[in-house]
């Protein structure tokens, strides 16, 4: 860490996932002594703040009325709630039903805060700027300072021919729906996707690469996934880019386990519940969860997210609206997930085995990763039975191998110190442009 103060931008996408994993990034180098600002969504007020951060918030639609309390990221939750009937299809008939709508919004969303962020950057004056998003926002680009994108979707959220289409969930040794999905992506989003780049070239950033929505920063870009899943001998990545096998937070509160599930029969496992903060909004797949692992010999620590007072916990269940899941996870013996990067990574981290529900976005890609690796099991989120639900749980928690496995991927995802390689790499692009 260098000993010279900087100040340093985030600008992460207000869902939690992106905004949890700069919090990781950005304490390290608060407590290494720089400034460290969040140009985040206005619904994350006060929240960052009580970080030690400080907050330049910006609203991404016309602001919510003064006595609102909306919790960070509402929007997303409440728009993924009313579109989740949409999960139900294939990825490929998502493409025009729910991924379009999602690109639209957060375009939306960029040209709103445009003249936001400017005042921002021109406030906060950062040597460097950070963006985890997957839409690009001119104004970071055409600040004259230099620019860091991280990427803490899947992967294969950069694209290449020889590895699945991104957001399909397909399988990867099996490319024949390859092309089709690719040629309705395009069907389906070239007309958007043209107009997003005229507007982003008026505003006088470069031109987007054909059907992306971001640009790929040409001081320094990252991503968040371990080396032992990563897709790098299929789709090799240029040296603009450096992977971080994992980004674990260190500002969550200490977890004890409570006795109603710490106390339980000696074949009895320990097992965390988080559809994420997004997906635990749609209550009816939650509680069909929870009725039927309710039925099993097993105790669980379940993640409510925002519907919390709908969701019904069984017996053999403790849980609350939001949870310390850095301090669960190491305590548990398999994560059921929505297959997030977040969740996913830090299963990974801890070496902890997976079953994997995907709803959306790249959680099919992280839920296929996991499952042709032999690191979880995939399951039909909609359609999954309780026999296939039981003997998932019942070969991942008695697979010797596969323990011992996942925790010496652990120890040597743990030793490669992921928030130390991001936050020495944004300092080394700050401290390069202040040099020149």
């Amino acid at each position: 860490m260098t000993s010279q103060k900087l100040t340093i931008l985030f600008m992460p996408e207000s869902a939690y996932g992106p905004t949890n994993q700069c919090v990781g990034i950005g304490y390290r180098l608060l407590k290494a002594g720089h400034r460290v600002v969040f140009a985040a969504e206005a619904s994350w007020e006060g929240k960052l703040k009580a970080l030690g951060f400080e907050e330049d918030l910006v609203n991404l639609a016309p602001p919510a009325p003064a006595d609102s309390d909306a919790d960070p990221g509402q929007f997303w939750t409440d728009y993924i709630r009313d579109t989740s009937p949409e999960f139900r299809k294939p990825t490929i008939e998502q493409l025009e039903t729910f991924v379009k709508p999602t690109w639209q919004a957060l375009i939306d969303g960029a040209m709103y805060c445009e003249p936001q962020l400017r005042e921002i950057i021109k406030r906060v004056n950062p040597d460097v700027i950070v963006e985890d998003n997957v839409v690009t926002f001119p104004a970071l680009l055409t600040a004259g300072k230099p620019f860091v994108r991280i990427v803490s979707c899947n992967p294969l959220e950069v694209k290449g021919a020889k590895v699945a289409p991104t957001y399909s969930g397909y399988a990867a040794n099996d490319s024949s729906n390859w092309d089709t999905y690719r040629a309705e992506y395009k069907r389906t989003h070239h007309e958007m996707w043209s107009a997003f780049n005229t507007w982003v070239q008026e505003q006088g950033a470069p031109a987007l690469p054909e059907l992306e929505f971001i640009h790929e920063s040409k001081d320094a870009n990252m991503y968040v996934f371990p080396e032992v899943a990563d897709y790098i001998k299929d789709r090799p990545l240029n040296s603009t880019w450096t992977r971080i096998d994992s980004s674990v937070r260190e500002t969550d509160g200490k977890y004890d386990i409570p006795a109603e599930v710490a106390n339980r029969p000696a074949d009895s496992k320990l097992i965390y519940l988080s559809l994420g903060s997004l997906g635990s909004a749609d209550v009816g797949l939650m509680n069909r969860l929870t009725e039927v692992l309710g039925k099993t010999k097993h105790r669980y620590i379940v993640s409510m997210g925002p519907q919390h007072e709908q969701i019904k916990l069984a017996s053999n269940m403790v849980g609350s609206q939001f949870l310390p899941q850095i301090n669960i996870i190491p305590q548990v013996d398999l994560v059921i997930t929505h297959g997030g990067n977040n969740t996913t990574t830090e299963a990974m981290h801890y070496g902890k085995p997976m079953i994997l529900l995907p709803l959306f976005w790249d959680q099919y890609d992280n839920a296929q990763r996991m499952h042709e690796l032999g690191f979880g099991v995939r399951l039909a989120t909609y359609a999954f039975t309780e026999a296939e639900m039981n003997s998932a749980l019942d070969s991942l928690l008695s697979d010797g191998a596969l323990g011992k496995k996942m925790r010496e991927n652990a120890a040597q995802i743990q030793s490669r110190d992921g928030l130390g390689v991001a936050s020495a790499l944004i300092e080394k692009v700050a401290l390069a442009h202040k040099s020149k």
